[in-house]
């Protein structure tokens, strides 16, 4: 805690031992208390001038920075947008006019303009290479809770059996080479015993992948845990948080997730695939000076590899470019969405080529199905869509309230102790029943399969049809059935699975492993999918008569597609949890390539964001943003009140004036004995206390490194020395100690707004123009500021919660 306070204070920026790099390669432990993150304000937007040993000003190069540490951030701070975009440029603008005077020029500003291209080219290679690792590991270790390969051990059950000539078309899972524990221990894969022994090394094995994953994010890595898109979203919105984008996160993210996967918890790698993605875009960043020395540069960047991540977790290139530009960005720019694209297609293209499922396609689910759907099928969509809305709207607020009580009680102390209790609640109870049992992508795969005269499954299994009910069967088309004990039995069994999904995930997604939603979502959505389709299906085949099936089920025909249910349930209830719309359509229809059921699938979204936002506006994303306290100012929310700039500003009434700078009639002592006695970001320089007539903005995180600069390379600098901001400074004693002057350092140009701004206007400039603060006047007399962190608090009190909650934790 206490060097925590020591960096959040400032003390770290006068010692010796600070860099200050832009680096978020720093572990940092966030298993201390609340830390509450220091007041935004802006950096400079202008050149940077350091003293020599004369008096006189000497220009730095921007691109080569004398002075470490100027112009760049503290942890736990926001980006200036305006001051970084002003920044590139000016680099660009110096790059060009360098380009005509020399060859060698020529080449730096085609390579700078070309190393975009290249760092998108590197994080789709690199991500495209992990999600293919990551998903044929995870494959292998899931298969080996329940057996090994004898012809070898890093085959999965599926990789075993393909070369097996004894394996039959009715039992594709059986075959020689695959045994199962039980097999193994006591040679029978049938009865009590085998059936215990398999139960409980499946439980074992469990057990065993999840304390590794958590006790890996504990020790070396703690922000790998989550999903990762929240934080994701706050740094792309310019919140600094060193570490979260980190290689040693990288490597144990990329660690824990295979293993968190592995042990059958209900959660999937799709979410943290993006956290994952991100982590290789900011390390490759630091090759190129561009992105490097950019804040606003690299969140281009790591918008274009959150659309990677969606590309390589699901093979959908086009939707994980909508994913980001939709649900995550908060800049978006047209050069970025080219970048993306071409980003997206990369990843998609290296996994690919790694053929981690094996069938030599992209798509995680393929499916094809043979019949139409009809008009009147929209109403059980739409039915669908109103049961995804109320699933999103219940576990947002179930899960929140489940993870706020982690946080506020005794349970937040013992992380490794609830992921085991979590692990062991669903091993137990997802055993014994074979669709809990198998992992959430082929639990999907199964139920969005359309059975055809072969299946196997028991979703599959139908009777015989009486052509005394329907006619009789004509062509080699597959005709509605009715239902056989196989499909009774898996029906019972769905409806448990659907029970223990929706149960155990909202216990699941917060726990100290990597956990996404996207997956579980979609299995909660697939199964009541099927159920309904089912049912639907037995109705058409049972009551052809009724009017409203009359005219398009003939008999004989094949008018129900129950697979197409699943998908369409689904999307419904992801769209519910994450309230994503377009971008969740185009995910869907690329996952499974039916690109003839958009609009059921446009259907079903639409209704269950309409069903999730009348029970909530916020998704799963924003509401863990303002669970943890994140700096972040949601497009999507509407500020509906009537304040004004002096209702938000500081200092209020009853606060103390004002900490200012004056412009040329303090010293070096009094600057530093000021800055010590307060803690905030910045302090406005005004001509004189008098007039209160502002001059300009210094960053408090620039006034200590260039004092500390000045006294130990300028000579005769004393506590005594001016310190000065102004153009033209007053006549200096001849024999009086030297003065330090700051104006270099100063921002001449800070927004400002009056008084009696209305505050639905001053939002929405912070959050187009992605401010930090804002200087508030009244005829041209400075009054007050207003930083993010205090739009948060007003926003956070006028909707009747904690001001006190808008803190990083």
């Amino acid at each position: 805690t206490g060097a925590w306070r020591a960096v959040m204070d400032g003390a770290g920026f006068c010692n010796d031992h600070y860099s200050g790099g832009a680096s978020d390669d720093d572990l940092v432990d966030i298993g201390g208390p609340h830390v509450d993150f220091a007041d935004d304000v802006p950096p400079l937007d202008r050149d940077y001038y350091g003293s020599g040993k004369g008096d006189s000003p000497v220009l730095l190069d921007l691109l080569d920075e004398a002075v470490p540490g100027v112009g760049t951030y503290e942890d736990f701070n926001t980006i200036d947008w305006v001051r970084e975009k002003s920044k590139d440029r000016d680099r660009h603008r110096e790059i060009t006019s360098k380009s005509k005077l020399s060859t060698w020029a020529l080449l730096q500003s085609v390579s700078d303009a070309f190393s975009g291209w290249l760092l998108m080219l590197l994080v789709g290679l690199s991500s495209g290479a992990l999600a293919g690792l990551i998903d044929i590991t995870a494959h292998w270790m899931t298969d080996l809770k329940e057996g090994v390969c004898l012809s070898g051990f890093w085959f999965n059950h599926e990789h075993c059996c393909w070369t097996s000539n004894e394996t039959t078309f009715q039992e594709r899972d059986r075959c020689p080479e695959w045994k199962s524990w039980a097999e193994l221990m006591v040679g029978t894969p049938e009865g009590a015993s085998a059936y215990i022994i398999n139960y409980l090394l499946y439980v074992c094995w469990a057990l065993l992948f999840s304390l590794l994953a958590v006790f890996l994010v504990r020790a070396f890595a703690p922000y790998a845990c989550g999903s990762g898109i929240p934080e994701i979203k706050t740094i792309l919105s310019g919140f600094i948080i060193r570490g979260y984008l980190g290689k040693w996160t990288l490597l144990i993210k990329t660690i824990t997730l295979v293993l968190a996967v592995s042990s059958g918890l209900s959660l999937g790698k799709e979410g943290p695939m993006v956290h994952v993605s991100c982590c290789c875009a900011n390390i490759l960043c630091h090759l190129f000076t561009k992105y490097r020395k950019n804040e606003a540069k690299r969140r281009e960047v790591l918008s274009a590899a959150a659309a990677v991540g969606v590309s390589v977790a699901f093979g959908a290139p086009i939707g994980g470019v909508l994913f980001s530009l939709e649900e995550v960005s908060y800049y978006f720019p047209l050069k970025t969405l080219w970048r993306s694209f071409f980003a997206a297609l990369v990843g998609a293209f290296t996994l690919r080529s790694i053929n981690p499922f094996g069938n030599s396609r992209l798509v995680l689910f393929y499916v094809e199905f043979h019949a139409p759907w009809h008009l009147l099928e929209l109403v059980p969509f739409v039915m669908l869509g109103i049961f995804g809305g109320l699933w999103g709207a219940l576990f947002i607020r179930t899960n929140i309230a489940w993870c706020r009580r982690r946080k506020t009680t005794r349970l937040g102390r013992f992380p490794v102790v609830e992921v085991l209790l979590v692990t062991l609640a669903t091993a137990v109870l997802a055993f014994p029943n074979e669709y809990t049992r198998m992992s959430g992508s082929e639990l999907i795969s199964e139920l969005f399969n359309d059975c055809s005269l072969l299946d196997s499954s028991k979703l599959c299994d139908y009777a015989e049809r009486d052509p005394a009910i329907n006619g009789s069967e004509s062509g080699n088309e597959l005709p509605d059935r009715p239902a056989g004990s196989g499909l009774y039995t898996a029906l019972w069994q769905l409806v448990l699975a659907l029970i223990f999904k929706v149960v155990i995930t909202i216990f699941t997604f917060g726990i100290k492993v990597p956990s996404g939603l996207f997956i579980p979502s979609m299995a909660v959505g697939a199964i009541a999918g099927r159920l309904l389709g089912v049912g639907m299906e037995q109705l058409a085949y049972y009551h052809p008569e009724w009017s409203m099936l009359k005219g398009w089920c003939t008999p004989g025909a094949d008018c129900i597609t129950p697979g197409l249910y699943a998908m369409v349930g689904a999307t419904a209830c992801l769209g519910g949890v994450t309230r994503m719309t377009v971008s969740l359509v185009v995910i869907m229809f690329e996952l499974t390539g039916g690109l003839e059921y958009i609009v059921p699938l446009m259907a079903a979204t639409m209704t269950s964001k309409w069903v999730a936002d009348a029970l909530g506006r916020e998704g799963i994303y924003e509401a863990h943003i303002r669970l943890n306290g994140y700096p972040f100012l949601e497009a999507k929310e509407e500020y509906a009140h009537q304040t004004l700039a002096m209702d938000v500003m500081r200092p209020r009434r009853s606060d103390p004036a004002l900490a200012v700078l004056t412009q040329d009639d303090m010293t070096v002592g009094q600057v530093e004995e000021l800055v010590a006695a307060t803690e905030y970001s910045g302090y406005p320089v005004v001509v004189s206390h008098d007039s209160l007539r502002l001059v300009g903005f210094v960053l408090r995180r620039d006034l200590l490194i260039f004092i500390e600069n000045a006294r130990k390379h300028q000579e005769g600098v004393v506590s005594a020395s001016l310190v000065l901001f102004g153009d033209h400074p007053p006549p200096q004693p001849a024999n009086g100690p030297p003065p330090v002057k700051l104006r270099s350092i100063l921002d001449l140009c800070p927004f400002t707004v009056t008084d009696h701004t209305p505050m639905e206007i001053v939002v929405d400039i912070f959050r187009k123009m992605g401010l930090r603060q804002s200087l508030v006047t009244h005829n041209g007399r400075l009054l007050g500021i207003i930083t993010k962190k205090d739009i948060l608090k007003h926003m956070a009190q006028m909707a009747n919660r904690d001001p006190d909650s808008i803190l990083f934790n």
